[in-house]
């Protein structure tokens, strides 16, 4: 059986269709949300991680 690690999920901001978020792209908008996982939890190793699940709910 594979181990299975979840840590402190995180969701972002939310903005209006064409404002000020509109121009930042998804990857980059992602890796805030992981920089402040990583940066919450230093003892988890970015190595170790070998897939992430994101969803979008509204």
């Amino acid at each position: 059986m594979t181990d299975v690690y979840l840590c402190h999920p995180r969701r972002s901001a939310i903005g209006r269709f064409g404002g000020t978020l509109a121009s930042i792209r998804p990857d980059d908008f992602a890796a805030h949300i992981f920089n402040a996982v990583l940066k919450q939890v230093p003892e988890l190793d970015p190595a170790a991680i070998d897939e992430v699940m994101m969803g979008c709910a509204n």
